[in-house]
């Protein structure tokens, strides 16, 4: 009886290291998702494995919060730096939108599967279009999730829940009767309390000097572009970070 139960104990054991293997495989392959990149096109094999990875570890019962947020974070960067067809983007964002809907029912106290949901729900926005975004009221969405954010880790991803709300606020537009909060002015103080959580991540800078040059303050939105300019990119976040370097000196050309 005895040497049944250390069989059984020792078989549980062996089986949940296996399979808590999986995220860590996962978050290997997810470090290295730049590899082999030509500026902001990624090549699919990386994150490829790590998403297959993460879908096996959310199978293992101690690791499904984990796997989940890097899930949501591979489903990003597959359809925004990876996959080109529309119809293709569609269906990755679609996944993260609706993987991030079942987490947060699940964790509805991590700031991390609000956050990644709400990345996946900006890009899920962007390629099916104003009216897909309208009717599930994903402006709305977006405010409300990002508040929450706040509520749970002001400091999450560098106060992501403010840059989430500030984005938000800049981006979305003025509709009276219909959609009548978003404010300029808000996306200003926001963004700026972003940049006060943690590191200035190139996202944030992009998106103040937008804000800012929008509100008139040319020269203040020019002089935050420049200075995102100078600093080196970052190797943990080498495409992501490209992005916004490439915007910004658009921007500067932009703006003359």
């Amino acid at each position: 009886m005895k040497i049944n139960i250390i069989k059984l104990l020792l078989t549980s054991f062996f089986s949940a290291m296996l399979c808590g293997n999986d995220f860590s495989k996962g978050l290997d392959y997810y470090r290295s998702r730049a590899e082999g990149s030509v500026g902001l096109k990624a090549k699919a094999e990386p994150i490829d494995s790590a998403i297959k990875e993460f879908e096996k570890g959310m199978l293992n019962s101690t690791d499904v919060l984990e796997s989940g947020v890097y899930l949501l974070r591979s489903y990003y960067y597959k359809g925004q730096f990876v996959l080109k067809d529309n119809d293709e983007k569609k269906e990755i964002f679609n996944k993260g939108k609706i993987l991030g809907e079942s987490l947060i029912k699940k964790y509805p106290k991590s700031p991390a599967i609000r956050y990644w949901y709400l990345v996946n729900l900006g890009r899920w926005s962007q390629v099916y279009g104003t009216f897909a975004a309208a009717k599930e009221g994903v402006a709305d969405l977006m405010r409300t999730h990002s508040q929450k954010i706040i509520d749970l880790d002001p400091e999450y991803m560098n106060g992501g829940g403010y840059f989430m709300l500030g984005a938000i606020h800049l981006k979305s537009p003025y509709i009276p009767f219909i959609l009548s909060w978003p404010s300029n002015k808000e996306a200003i103080k926001y963004l700026k309390l972003a940049l006060n959580q943690g590191e200035k991540t190139p996202s944030q800078v992009v998106y103040l000097a937008r804000a800012l040059y929008k509100d008139g303050k040319k020269d203040k939105a020019i002089q935050h572009l420049k200075n995102l300019i100078s600093r080196p990119i970052s190797e943990l976040n080498k495409v992501e970070d490209l992005q916004y370097k490439i915007e910004a000196e658009s921007l500067l050309a932009d703006w003359g």
